[in-house]
């Protein structure tokens, strides 16, 4: 669990009803079902206009990646990898078979499989390589959503703000109803720009930086499977890959 986002939604949202509170005002003056409506309405509209079906679904999945991130054990895999290469060193490559047959993580059983069927160093490469690179391409995109989302909030809020002063205008011979009309203004602007800046840009930088580690820890796994069918010396290998760790 990734204690630092539950933190830092909690520090923000305490800091501004905090603060609304101090300065003499009241939390269900910012409930405003009404501007809620336009506001995430509409910008959920905007981003399904612009956002690919399986593009919005595979960010829909991430969004649990905010709390609860993939789990990525760097030090585990590198052990492996060094395990693999002294297995491979005393019984040949054909020795990692029943290796390939049992791991779990799907990215590194193909470059072992691949390893085992003795394909060159450069097609291993090659195949992992585009593997990676349509993967990362794929979570970027799909994390680029909460950045739209982000994008189209601010601009929403005001369209919610707008429409509440030409509601308050078209009353202004009705003062009973005044005060509804300028509350729900005042109070999209606010859900506009603090969904965008408490939630929305921040999950999309958690998510670019989730997927670029992730990136990370398969390129070392690249590095590793090349050393092994390249024939290099285990301690070689190990002291390679733990420059991934910095």
């Amino acid at each position: 669990m990734d204690i630092l986002t539950v933190i830092g939604i909690l520090v923000a949202l305490a800091a501004i009803f905090g603060g609304n509170i101090l300065e003499g005002g009241h939390t269900d003056s910012l409930m405003q079902l009404t501007a809620f409506i336009i506001v995430m309405g509409g910008t959920l509209g905007a981003v399904l206009i612009q956002t690919h079906l399986k593009i919005f679904f595979r960010s829909l999945s991430m969004t649990r990646w905010i709390v609860f991130p993939p789990k990525l054990a760097p030090e585990e895999a590198i052990e492996k990898i060094v395990n693999w290469s002294n297995i491979a060193r005393k019984e040949g490559l054909l020795g990692l078979e029943a290796i390939a047959e049992s791991e779990t993580d799907p990215f590194a059983r193909k470059g072992l499989q691949l390893l085992v069927d003795g394909s060159e160093p450069e097609t291993i490469r090659g195949i992992l390589e585009v593997e990676v690179g349509a993967k990362e391409h794929t979570d970027t995109q799909a994390a680029k959503v909460y950045e739209a989302l982000g994008g189209y909030a601010p601009t929403i809020g005001i369209i919610g703000a707008v429409m509440g002063l030409i509601h308050v205008m078209n009353n202004l011979a009705d003062p009973s109803k005044l005060g509804g009309g300028i509350a729900v203004a005042f109070v999209a602007t606010i859900y506009g720009v603090g969904l965008a800046n408490i939630f929305f840009l921040p999950m999309a930088n958690k998510l670019k930086a989730l997927i670029h580690h992730q990136t990370q820890f398969r390129d070392m796994v690249i590095e590793g499977v090349i050393a092994i069918a390249e024939g290099e010396n285990p301690r070689n290998i190990e002291t390679k890959l733990q420059g991934y760790l910095h």
